[in-house]
């Protein structure tokens, strides 16, 4: 069983700044891409970063040059700094990992349960 588990999210003021961290644990090899996306009120979920297991990045245009994707590669974790927040980031951020769980011929597809992030003064 693989878990990603978010953790960071919370109640920021407008230019403010919010790091999100995420653990892709339990029985698995690695991680190959991991990601975030993010979903606000009556919209789809959408995109915002992701970063490959040899360090390629993909960003949604709405968040270049404020949001940075880290990976922390012997840990299976992923890290998504976000500056210079405006209210339309407010979303639930989820965290999503390509896997390979242990004893697996394939690569499987995960989600984390979501974290809150609310930019408002």
């Amino acid at each position: 069983q693989v878990q990603l588990v978010e953790s960071g999210g919370g109640l920021v003021q407008p230019g403010g700044s919010l790091r999100l961290s995420c653990v892709a644990s339990g029985r698995l090899v690695g991680t190959i891409n991991m990601g975030w996306y993010r979903q606000a009120p009556g919209k789809q979920r959408e995109l915002v970063a992701t970063i490959h297991t040899v360090g390629t990045t993909n960003y949604a245009d709405s968040v270049k040059g404020r949001f940075t994707i880290s990976r922390e590669y012997g840990k299976n974790t992923v890290h998504l700094q976000m500056n210079r927040l405006q209210p339309e980031d407010t979303a639930i951020y989820y965290c999503n990992a390509d896997a390979v769980p242990t004893g697996a011929v394939k690569i499987q597809n995960y989600w984390g349960q979501g974290t809150q992030v609310t930019v408002s003064s």
